[in-house]
């Protein structure tokens, strides 16, 4: 049984982002994994590398969406992803202690990260979006 998994409702209806966020998924399913057979630690280069490129793509997607149709929201949705960002490299940087701390700070990021930031503020733009055509 997965740790965890994606709910349709953290779906946006647009298929292109609702792919990144199941990369998303994937990632946190990926780490505790690693975590559960005792490899976290040496997972988490990986899975940080892969957050930090993450942000860059998954961002980019979002953004693009935004500023082309104009969304009232865009400047409050950005700091969020430039917070994701932040954290994702300040993680990336303290990759040298590799401690289990570490690795279960990154997991539980990630996850809350999913929860709050889709089912929260990316369901803002989802219905303005969807109304100009995007799916």
């Amino acid at each position: 049984m997965a740790f965890f998994e994606w709910e349709d409702d953290y779906t946006v209806n647009i298929d292109e982002i609702d792919a990144q966020h199941k990369r998303l998924v994937a990632m946190i399913e990926e780490l505790h994994e690693a975590i559960t057979a005792g490899k976290g630690s040496s997972a988490l280069d990986k899975i940080l590398a892969d957050m930090v490129d993450y942000s860059k793509t998954h961002f980019a997607t979002e953004e693009d969406y935004m500023t082309k149709y104009d969304f009232p929201g865009y400047a409050a949705h950005k700091k969020e992803h430039d917070a994701f960002a932040a954290k994702a490299r300040e993680l990336q940087q303290q990759t040298g202690k590799r401690t289990m701390v570490i690795t279960l700070e990154t997991a539980n990021y990630l996850m809350d990260w999913l929860r709050d930031h889709v089912l929260g503020t990316d369901k803002l733009y989802a219905p303005f979006l969807n109304s100009k055509g995007v799916h």
